[in-house]
């Protein structure tokens, strides 16, 4: 066997360097190096030879594979360069001519979403406050009166990255950043950003998702004024056709609590998967500021009050372009990306 391969190697290289066209290399691939090639059939004789012989036979197998594949490399880059050469000796190609034009890219759909949802609310007056992706546990849920014992934490399991830090699972920890960093002053601000859960991926919920955050904390704000903001957000994102319903809820860092439901876009109202078969989509959820949370940003809730609300970026696109699985957002495909 010993000789074969020798001779198989001899053979290999002496037709490569042989070879004067680019045409000839899948030829010479399949009768070497292929799976039905002459190589292959030499080493299923490996089974036949005694312990004794079959590793240095195996090795040398390998030897002979790495100096074919090797030579094939060097002469397939020797021939296409002799090929281009030629080409433009022959005026077949013409360097100077313009090269094809790069398609200009554009945002993703999630990032156009968000900024517009931005735009909205800088025309009621609203600031951006950016806050950090990686917050510390109690950032992220004590000091929004979710304390370790509380049940709400089930809901928001999210990816740990020690014992105290965490990736944040909504942009309310931005609240207490921003309250303690204007304190004392009237706050109305949006605080934008990506959150991550662990959550069943499904066509209405992924593991990772872009929210935004709303805060206005100031002297005699009411629930009325939340409903408000709501109403023109509503009206302004997706028309003034669109019907919007306030059912009561509970969140810990919220008192009142309610969610804010538009009419389902996609099957209007009939009912579909997207909206639960039930005609109505949540488009956020929202509440009072709770006491609690005024104090631990540094306001006394004695004489302060405010709202919060938090809604999700991919949802309203999905509303808007009839889009009906989430998870087309972060596939990479680009059939759907190009749509926008």
């Amino acid at each position: 066997m010993l000789e074969e391969l020798s001779q198989l190697q001899q053979d290999g290289l002496r037709e490569l360097q042989a070879m004067a066209g680019s045409a000839e290399l899948p030829v010479w691939y399949r009768t070497y190096l292929g799976r039905k090639g002459r190589l292959t059939d030499v080493l299923r004789g490996l089974g036949k030879l005694s312990a004794d012989e079959r590793p240095e036979a195996g090795k040398r197998g390998n030897e002979v594979k790495q100096v074919l594949e090797e030579a094939f490399l060097r002469r397939q880059d020797e021939i296409r360069e002799a090929e281009l050469q030629a080409s433009m000796h022959s005026g077949a190609v013409d360097v100077t001519l313009p090269g094809r034009p790069v398609a200009p890219g554009h945002l993703h759909l999630s990032i156009r979403t968000l900024r517009k949802i931005r735009a909205i609310f800088a025309e009621m007056g609203f600031q951006v406050y950016d806050s950090p992706e990686i917050d510390t546990d109690e950032n992220n849920f004590e000091l929004l009166n979710i304390p370790p014992y509380h049940p709400a934490r089930d809901m928001w399991d999210t990816f740990w990255v020690n014992d105290q830090v965490v990736l944040r699972t909504h942009t309310s920890p931005g609240q207490i950043r921003c309250m303690r960093e204007y304190h004392p002053q009237p706050i109305r601000v949006i605080l934008p950003g990506k959150c991550y859960r662990y959550e069943q991926i499904t066509p209405r919920s992924e593991h990772q998702f872009f929210q935004v955050e709303g805060l206005a904390v100031g002297h005699h704000i009411r629930l009325t004024d939340l409903i408000g903001t709501m109403s023109e957000f509503a009206r302004k994102m997706y028309g003034a056709e669109r019907r919007m319903r306030i059912r009561s809820s509970y969140f810990p860092f919220t008192e009142p609590s309610i969610e804010v439901d538009m009419d389902c876009i996609l099957c209007r109202g009939a009912g579909c998967r997207v909206c639960k078969h039930t005609g109505w989509l949540e488009v956020a959820g929202a509440g009072m500021v709770h006491p609690v949370v005024l104090r631990n940003g540094g306001y006394d809730a004695e004489e302060w009050s405010g709202f919060a609300f938090g809604m999700g970026v991919e949802r309203p696109a999905m509303l808007q372009h009839g889009i009906e699985d989430i998870r087309y957002f972060y596939n990479n495909d680009l059939r759907f990306l190009q749509q926008f």
